[in-house]
């Protein structure tokens, strides 16, 4: 067995909404290739604390740091304690929330506030979290000579306009148009991509649905896309992880669809 590629070592990342899911998946992966890593959480704290463990098994300095992210009070704080290690080399826009109304022709599901709600976490949080840490990203260009590295975690909602509910399809949208405008305004000091995950086998699902309800679903996302696989975290986060290393060097302003082929939209036909 070869050993982990050490590639990030010396690097510095924060990844918000770390706790659980494709955030704590990011972050441990961060980790294992060298980088020191900011955790973040709004409630989920033990949770969070298990991401930490991950991260120092495998020599990461961690720091847990519980902030919301739609308020510039939240941002600020995560800003500070980045700024204890001087610069920050990368930035991940993970945490996310979204309302359930899976019937879209059902405009009475969703509320004046669900939308500003989840606007405030899945749009206004990013940008809030880019305009406190930016000093930071640039300064890690101006020491290094290399671009820092912006991921925002979106979704095929915001291609497609399918998923858990209007209101979460438009963040998603939003999110994707904020990428590519500040791809353009912050390079050459600052690389902006996004990554549009299709189904994630995390616990929004199985805490929403039970687990047999999950079991059935997850079967039939496999069965439906034309990889016949129901991707997890992990499978997110390994996509996700080009963008945050010298892979990605010369790219900015793109959206990866990481969904088993889901935006193709029929099912796969059978191996001859």
């Amino acid at each position: 067995m070869t050993d982990t590629i050490r590639d990030l070592a010396g690097r510095k990342a924060l990844v918000t909404g770390s706790a659980t899911g494709l955030g704590r998946s990011i972050a441990v992966m961060l980790a294992t290739r060298g980088a020191d890593v900011i955790i973040n959480c709004t409630r989920s704290i033990k949770d969070a604390e298990e991401t930490v463990t991950a991260c120092n098994a495998v020599g990461a300095q961690t720091q847990l740091v519980t902030a919301d992210v739609s308020t510039d009070e939240g941002c600020a704080k995560l800003a500070d304690a980045a700024g204890q290690w001087g610069h920050l080399d990368i930035l991940v826009n993970n945490a996310g929330i979204t309302r359930h109304a899976r019937d879209h022709a059902d405009l009475d599901a969703l509320s004046r506030a669900d939308f500003l709600d989840t606007y405030a976490v899945n749009v206004a949080g990013p940008f809030l979290m880019m305009q406190a840490c930016k000093p930071l990203l640039v300064k890690a260009f101006e020491t290094t000579g290399r671009s820092s590295a912006v991921l925002n975690i979106s979704s095929i909602a915001g291609v497609t306009g399918i998923g858990s509910s209007i209101a979460y399809a438009a963040t998603k949208g939003a999110l994707n148009t904020m990428t590519l405008s500040l791809a353009r305004a912050l390079a050459p000091a600052i690389r902006v991509n996004a990554v549009c995950p299709g189904f994630i086998g995390t616990r929004w699902f199985k805490d929403e649905m039970g687990a047999d309800a999950y079991t059935k679903l997850e079967a039939g996302v496999a069965a439906s896309v034309p990889l016949n696989v129901a991707s997890g975290p992990d499978d997110i986060a390994a996509s996700a992880l080009f963008f945050l290393t010298d892979a990605s060097r010369h790219v900015t302003g793109e959206m990866l669809l990481v969904d088993a082929g889901m935006h193709l939209g029929y099912a796969p036909l059978t191996a001859r």
